[in-house]
């Protein structure tokens, strides 16, 4: 059996080895690229300092470039034994270079280590979720421009209310997500920093260059105090799963409007056929069955925020193993989030829209607004116009005109999408993921070329 990082020469009982290990080598699967990518850039920092040979540092890279190509194609497992993901690595170095491969942990602990892993791990993450909102944001833009002049009902209290569009209803779902982009910025600068160097906590008494691992890795920044660069864990997922499940919230909202408007006392629009489901008793149902799926699995992950927080609320600073557990709530909830943002673009994208609503008698009323206005205009005031149109409806003598005129900005006639978009580009911009993805190729040279 594999020698953990810890071991002190004495054998624990299995059962609590495996209450204490937990799913933490399936989670660590996930980390183990970024695992690898950290140890490149703190060897490389510990040959500066003269703790490691130009020579071993070189090895070392060779041979880290080769389990990189290992993780990333699916290919490293963590053995029977072996703890964690950092002892596997160390574990194969060490079988591959002998002592050289021992020395890799001089100047970290796990505790930094996996505060590394997690950061790398999230920030790669967060850059996916945005390349799959801005997808989603693109096609609900070009939808809203392609039915802005097809009438839909608007509601309050799911009351028949006022004149809305597929335009609004397509463009008001982007400009959500616009906002969620806000967020996810906010959080990705949270994540962007470099906890390494801070060791179990408190540093160390090697002269380690901070800003050298900071640079090579392509963060903005290093968490400057040691002590903090420990707090911040919990913190950064509880920040950045708040930001996702704003996200989750407004895929949800979506969710539900969609599944509403397929049903058959209100037939608005219609999904694609591969979308929906039948019935195992009831030959004519189609049910949108992807959307309710995507309704359920978002508003599970809007609780993910809370449950760190309930993991971490009551911890003082420094390291508790109760921060493991967070990894089983955090890690996965990028790809679900992700495989609802591709589905409800696809969705959205082949979506086809009824337009002929408006034709049906029952929304005549919500047409009573633009009467009222239009009284205003001729000198009525306000309340007097209200009233007489009111009484109208009551008579049962209202005629709609149902060509509406609205011309102010983010109304049906001005639908501002083109700003909504110059918004959405805007918040991409900063999070200057192109500086991250530099950094890494230089780190590992020309590996992308052998995993392809």
């Amino acid at each position: 059996m594999a020698q953990k990082l810890w071991d002190k020469g004495f054998s624990i009982n299995e059962e609590v080895e495996r209450f204490t290990v937990g799913r933490d080598p399936e989670m660590d699967l996930l980390l183990a690229p970024y695992d690898v990518l950290g140890s490149m850039a703190h060897i490389t920092m510990l040959e500066s300092i003269g703790l490691l040979a130009a020579d071993e540092l070189e090895r070392l890279l060779a041979e880290l470039r080769s389990i990189y190509i290992l993780a990333r194609s699916g290919w490293f497992q963590i053995e029977d034994g072996v703890e964690d993901v950092h002892s596997q690595v160390e574990l194969m170095l060490t079988r591959r270079l002998g002592d050289v491969g021992k020395k890799i942990h001089s100047g970290r602990s796990r505790n930094d280590q996996v505060l590394l892993d997690l950061k790398l791990f999230t920030r790669a993450k967060i850059q996916e979720t945005v390349t799959n909102i801005v997808s989603l944001i693109d096609v609900l833009i070009a939808q809203s421009n392609r039915y802005k002049e097809v009438l839909m009902p608007g509601y309050t209290h799911l009351q028949v209310a006022m004149p809305s569009s597929f335009g609004l209803w397509f463009g008001a779902y982007a400009e959500s997500l616009t906002d969620d982009l806000q967020l996810l910025l906010a959080a990705y600068k949270v994540t962007n920093r470099n906890p390494l160097g801070s060791a179990a906590g408190y540093g160390s008494s090697f002269p380690l260059n901070r800003q050298l691992t900071t640079d090579l890795l392509g963060f903005d920044s290093m968490d400057y105090n040691v002590v903090y660069a420990q707090m911040g864990r919990g913190k950064m997922e509880r920040v950045v799963s708040s930001a996702l499940a704003s996200v989750a919230a407004t895929l949800s909202k979506l969710a539900f409007d969609a599944c509403m408007f397929t049903s058959q006392n209100f037939g608005f629009i219609k999904l694609a056929p591969q979308y929906t489901t039948g019935s195992s008793i009831m030959p004519h149902k189609k049910n949108p069955d992807v959307f309710e799926l995507t309704r359920s699995k978002c508003n599970k992950l809007q609780a993910v925020p809370q449950q760190i927080t309930l993991i971490t609320n009551n911890l003082p600073s420094g390291y508790y193993r109760d921060l493991q557990i967070i990894k089983e709530v955090f890690l996965p909830m990028f790809d679900e989030l992700n495989d609802c943002l591709k589905m409800a673009t696809n969705m959205m994208r082949e979506v086809e829209v009824n337009t002929e609503i408006m034709k049906d008698e029952r929304y005549d009323p919500i047409f009573s607004v633009e009467r009222v206005n239009e009284l205003v205009l001729q000198g009525v005031p306000f309340r007097d116009a209200y009233k007489q149109v009111g009484q109208v409806i009551a008579n049962g003598e209202f005629v709609p005109d149902k060509h509406i005129h609205h011309t102010h900005e983010g109304s049906i006639g001005n639908l501002c999408n083109d700003k909504i978009q110059e918004m959405a580009q805007s918040i991409v911009s900063e999070f200057h993921f192109e500086r991250v993805m530099a950094a890494e190729k230089k780190l590992l040279s020309d590996i992308e070329n052998l995993i392809k």
